[in-house]
């Protein structure tokens, strides 16, 4: 019953249980695996990343109004999309309640921002870490705290071990994107 939540939010509620979190991914494995391939991300990240945004709930709603398994707002990352391919607008949030167009919006705002916002990064663990700071808090963000110039920022992230991105990103404004990181790479390292 799609949109059914619309009006509230929904509580994200989630196990750190290996089981749990694989019986609750499953449903949209097909979709998951069909975006990594499309997208060219790494399905573990994306699968990561839906647990963590929405717990594997659809109508997932948040106060900024991010909608769905992969949080999407639909004036940022959505519009980010919708420009890309060519699409007026932005989605809609009956759009984004839609797993197969959430799941593809999302894995397509991942891929942008390896291939233009960080691109550069050799290290793949250290790109894997920047690319979820900057999925929940922008890459601009991000690289901000290296540098004021993107191809500088890119320059100090390659000269630098992940143990020391790590004192980076503990340094960044939003004191939310050292625990978000946290919480994704538990997810990603049991699954």
């Amino acid at each position: 019953m799609l949109g059914c939540n619309t009006s509230e939010n929904v509580k994200k509620h989630f196990s750190l249980n290996k089981k749990q979190i694989e019986k609750t991914i499953d449903r949209w494995n097909i979709i998951i695996k069909h975006a990594s391939i499309q997208y060219n991300v790494d399905e573990k990240l994306i699968k990561s990343i839906i647990y963590v945004e929405s717990a594997g709930n659809t109508f997932a709603r948040s106060s900024s109004n991010a909608i769905g398994l992969m949080q999407i707002k639909p004036s940022a990352a959505g519009l980010d999309i919708y420009r890309l391919i060519g699409k007026k607008g932005e989605p809609s949030i009956q759009e984004l309640y839609n797993p197969q167009i959430n799941i593809n919006i999302g894995a397509s705002y991942i891929h942008l921002l390896q291939k233009r916002n960080l691109f550069g990064i050799k290290n793949k663990e250290i790109m894997r870490y920047a690319t979820i700071v900057s999925y929940v808090n922008g890459a601009s963000a991000l690289l901000k705290i290296f540098a004021k110039n993107q191809d500088t920022a890119i320059k100090i992230i390659n000269s630098i071990t992940v143990k020391k991105f790590f004192q980076y990103v503990n340094k960044h404004p939003a004191k939310q994107a050292s625990h978000y990181l946290e919480k994704v790479i538990k997810i990603y390292k049991l699954i």
